[in-house]
């Protein structure tokens, strides 16, 4: 049932799946555009683990034809749950958690892969994810490639705002890769996109011209600072 529920795309939470293949793949896909000539725009789209509204996942659990004592046993776990902040000796009230699944569990993670499994569906650019971290990229030659990839985006922001989980505009960002790249700006609503040079994507710092000098600098920096 898991490989039904769970596209390929998705690299987090799974067996045999981790950071690691997800950036080798992607990284892999990108490289073999740029021998070929081709420009490629990379858009980074953030989500919210704690925006999972419960009624809708227990409704994409039913479609998937889970039901029975197994989803009522789910729809109980997810309700009913409050938290509060703890800081230096300090407690606010508790609160109840309306939306999100809990964080640190076992079933957590699975139930959100689960729920964020179509936000692709019938998107054409190529999309790799790792639980709440989505990259989609294409190769962009010129403005019909650009329309196509705003286009996709629409579709991604069209089933964020269905499902109400919507994108953390403020962390998505674009990266435009090869020197006659049309650097085009994309819009998720009518908020553009910040356009990036470098971007940290899964613990590892991608540049737009694909070398690895900012990831090693990096690494030197932490060097440095350990011996200091």
């Amino acid at each position: 049932m898991a490989a039904l529920l769970i596209r390929d795309s998705e690299h987090g939470f799974r067996k045999g799946r981790s950071c690691v293949t997800n950036l080798l793949l992607f990284l892999d896909r990108i490289l073999r555009f740029v021998d070929e000539g081709f420009c490629i725009d990379i858009l980074y789209l953030a989500k919210a683990f704690d925006k999972v509204p419960h009624q809708r996942l227990l409704e994409k659990l039913r479609k998937h034809g889970i039901g029975g004592k197994l989803l009522k046993t789910i729809g109980n776990w997810l309700s009913k749950r409050r938290q509060r902040v703890y800081v230096k000796g300090v407690k606010s009230m508790w609160e109840e958690v309306w939306s999100g699944v809990p964080q640190g569990s076992v079933l957590g993670p699975l139930l959100f892969l689960i729920y964020i499994n179509d936000l692709e569906e019938d998107v054409i650019s190529k999309v790799f994810k790792f639980a709440d971290d989505t990259k989609l990229f294409r190769q962009v030659s010129d403005m019909v490639d650009t329309v196509g990839m705003q286009e996709d985006l629409d579709r991604l922001v069209e089933w964020a705002d269905k499902w109400q989980m919507q994108f953390n505009v403020s962390k998505c960002k674009v990266m435009h890769v090869g020197k006659k790249n049309p650097r085009h700006s994309y819009y998720v609503s009518s908020n553009g996109l910040k356009s990036v040079e470098v971007e940290k994507d899964l613990g590892i710092m991608i540049t737009s011209d694909l070398k690895c000098s900012q990831q090693l600098n990096m690494h030197i920096a932490k060097l440095t600072e350990l011996w200091e």
